[in-house]
Parts: C-alpha cells; structure tokens; sequence
C-alpha cells in the first residue's frame, strides 16, 4: 500500500467513525449549538501552521472541536425554518460523489453522473406531473433554482419582444413587468435583483398567504394599459407552492390562467410545497401546477438529501440552455442533443448534486416517496392537534401541509415561549412575524420524525408556557 493510499484509508475510516458518532446522537441530544461561533475561532484560526498535520488527525481536531457549535438539524426534533434530515441512501451516495470527484458539468467528460442525473431528472418530471419536454438542471439550493427558472424566463421574454438580450443586454431592452404574490418568499425578489429586473409589482394575497387571481388580473390590466410599443408587453408572473408561515399554495388554475390571458410566463416557486404533487390526496393543493412554464425547488426540504441540491424545472428548453448555456472550444460538448449539465444551472463547475436525489427515489420508489410526504403532512396536523388542545396555544394557519404557525396571546409572551423553547433544547421550533403578530413557526420537514419526536416537542412547547406564565 502507498503512503497516499495509506492516508486516504486512515482519514475516511476517522470521518466514517466520527460520521456515525454524530449520527447517533441525533436522538438525544440538545438540539441547538452549544457554544457561538466567536468561542470557536480560537479553535480553527489564529496563524497558519507551519507544519502540517496526518489527514486521519485533521478529521479526529474538527469533529472534536467543531462538535460543540454543530445544531442537530437531521434530528426528527428539528422543526426549524424549512430545513429536512437526509436519507441513509443519499448521505452514502453523497459520500460517493465526493470520493469520485467528478466535475459534473460536462457529459462527454462525466458521462456516469450526466446519465444517472438524467435519470433523477426524467423520475422528477415522472413524480411531480411536470411536462415530460422539460430539462431539469440540480442547483445549489432553491434560490439558485428559481433564479435560474426566472433567468429562461427572461431570456424568453426578451427574444419574443425582439430583444437580443446575450448581444445588447437589459440597457434601453422593454422593461419585464414582474408580478408577485404580498406573501412570496424573499428570495424571489433576490433573484429578480439579480437578474436586473427590479422591484415587482405586489398582488394582494388571502388570510392563508394565497396570491388572489381577480387582484393579479386587476394589476396585470393597471401595468400592462400603459405600456406603449406594438408588441405585448413581457410579463413574468411567480406563484408559490407551500407558503413560509402557512404552507398554502397558490390557486394555480385560476392564477396561471389570467396571467397566460396577459402572455405571462409563470414561474413556480415550490421550494418545499412542489412536492406535494406526488400525493394523490394532496392535489387539490397543486391543481394547475403544470400549467406554468418553470418551477424551482429544494431536495434537501421534502426528499431529504443532503445540502446542497437545488432543481430548476423548465418547459423551454431552449430558453434554459440559452440562459445558463456557453460555446466554447475547449468544452467538448454532447452532440445528442440532450444537453450537457452545465446548460441547466449557473454553474461551469459542480458537484454531481443529482446522484443523491437518484439514491434517495431508488431506495424510495413511487410509493416511498407518496408515503413520506404523506407522513410529513400528518405530522404537522398532529402536531397542530395536540398543541391547540394546550390552553393558551392558537394555530393561526389552516394545516393542509407541513407547517404550523403558533400564537401564545400577544407577541410578548410569543416571544417568551420561543425564548425558552430554543433555550430548553429538546426541539427547535423558530419564531417568525406573520400576519402582524410575533409567531412561533413548526416546518415538518424530516422523514425520521416521528411519533415520540411529536410527544417531545408537545412536551416542550407545554413547559415553555408554563414557565412563562410561573
């Protein structure tokens, strides 16, 4: 054995070791980090050593040290922002991926990961009812998935105003008129900043955070009266699946309709909620959801594979690839048409983000994966059961998914609770400001929660109030 086989076996051996340690204490532990980031800079920084350490060393100092700052997050007690666990399958195959270290970007070079993401993509598209011409593109996270959905969205747009954006781009081009939801997630207008689209024009949303289709058309006509030209004016309008607090989706067939009858394209923020597509039961949540022209989402939320793996979902493949794409000589590209990877996602360089979204719909299946999300939803209306039943405790939200939005009174106690909730550490449940009123928030996100981590946090949130009433 070489001395550079040598140490890849001792550091992988300490990884796997530590990896199963932390692993362990998911069912016991106190869920939020222990000490703050500033303790640990003395840990990690001061001067560059001079010399080196063994690698099996390196890996056995930062499990050690890096330990105490670590928030249990794949435990089935976190119920924290929209954040899910990961799947025995996907956590291997992500170690896979690493060991392999393969630029994904590029078929012809990584012909293995561009098939088996082919795969994910087509079994997506197959699982979720999205038009079967779509290309599928895996990018860091859902903010890079809608960016890049919206990206398409406005090189489609451009070219049927007769605007070439790749040659001119946006200085003097037809302004995009933006329309968005009141209750959209924050991270679609960062995309819209990104994209040098601006501010969008906010449509007035329901008591549940669900955009209203007669206020979207009565703004659609307001903008759209005015603009001047001969040619329509370019609309991009972004619906939600699974809103933050409530977890509501937009009415998708109403709502898509009036913006097509202005020639919007739609986009389709499902972050965590896009899943619910694959659950029979659930589809009167997505009704009309193929009826848009892109959609983005977050396989780390519902599916449970490990950060980061963002899917960009879009119709016009060619708007897609003319977006992300780039010809150059020394990128020898696929002549099958298919597209290569780095055509779908920001990205030149990558990671095979793919391969644990395949491992994690191998190891599931169809019915798997209908019966995880099936799961997660009757978590949270557990949940919102048991905790209505507490005196003091309101459900401010209809549970139709995977999230719970709590009151405690006023926003004093609210905050009290949340308080002594993240400080007690047998659960983590955030707080949040809806609908006026401070806010505890519980996403059910993890496929391991189950009925003990329900009693636990029931428990919790219980004692919380007690404390704060004492």
């Amino acid at each position: 054995m070489s001395a550079g086989e040598e140490d890849y076996r001792d550091a992988l051996a300490a990884a796997a070791g530590h990896a199963r340690q932390w692993l362990d204490s998911q069912a016991t532990r106190h869920i939020g980090p222990r000490v703050t980031a500033g303790k640990l800079v003395a840990d990690f920084g001061g001067p560059l050593p001079k010399e080196g350490m063994p690698a099996a060393e390196v890996v056995d100092y930062l499990a050690a040290k890096a330990e105490p700052g670590l928030m249990a997050m794949p435990s089935g007690r976190f119920f924290g922002w929209v954040i899910g666990g990961t799947l025995p399958a996907a956590l291997a195959a992500d170690w896979l991926v690493s060991a392999w270290d393969q630029n994904a970007g590029l078929r012809f070079a990584t012909p293995a990961t561009a098939a088996i993401e082919d795969a994910a993509g087509a079994w997506l598209l197959e699982l979720l009812g999205l038009p079967e011409e779509s290309d599928v593109g895996f990018a860091t996270g859902a903010t890079m998935a809608n960016f890049t959905g919206m990206a398409a969205a406005r090189w489609r747009l451009m070219a049927d105003a007769g605007w070439d954006l790749d040659g001119d781009g946006l200085s003097g081009a037809p302004r995009i008129h933006c329309f968005v939801g009141q209750e959209r997630h924050d991270t679609i207008d960062l995309g819209l900043r990104y994209l040098g689209l601006g501010r969008p024009t906010v449509v007035p949303a329901d008591r549940q955070g669900r955009i209203i289709p007669a206020e979207l058309d009565c703004a659609l006509d307001l903008a759209l009266s005015s603009a001047n030209g001969l040619r329509p004016a370019p609309v991009l309008v972004c619906l939600q699946a699974g809103n933050l607090h409530s977890g509501a989706f937009d009415p998708f067939t109403e709502a898509i309709a009036v913006a097509k009858a202005h020639g919007a394209w739609v986009h389709v923020d499902g972050a965590f909620g896009l899943w619910a597509a694959a659950v029979p039961e659930l589809s009167a949540l997505t009704a009309g959801l193929r009826q848009a022209d892109s959609w983005g989402t977050d396989a780390h939320k519902t599916l449970n594979v490990p950060y980061d793996c963002g899917i960009a979902v879009v119709r016009d493949a060619q708007a897609l690839r003319s977006a992300m794409g780039v010809h150059t000589s020394y990128l020898i590209q696929a002549a099958d048409g298919a597209g290569d990877p780095f055509e779908k996602v920001p990205e030149l360089s990558r990671r095979a983000r793919g391969v644990p979204v395949w491992a994690a719909l191998k190891s599931l299946g169809r019915d798997g994966v209908t019966g995880q999300i099936r799961e997660l939803v009757q978590r949270a209306s557990q949940l919102a059961e048991q905790l209505s039943a507490l005196d003091g405790v309101e459900v401010l939200n209809d549970v139709d998914y995977t999230q719970v939005s709590l009151a405690f009174g006023d926003d004093a106690v609210t905050r009290a609770v949340t308080e002594k909730i993240i400080g007690d550490g047998r659960v983590w449940m955030s707080g949040s400001r809806w609908q006026d009123r401070d806010i505890l928030r519980i996403s059910v996100s993890n496929w391991s929660t189950d009925d003990a981590d329900v009693r636990v946090a029931v428990d919790t949130v219980r004692d919380a109030l007690a404390a704060v009433r004492g």
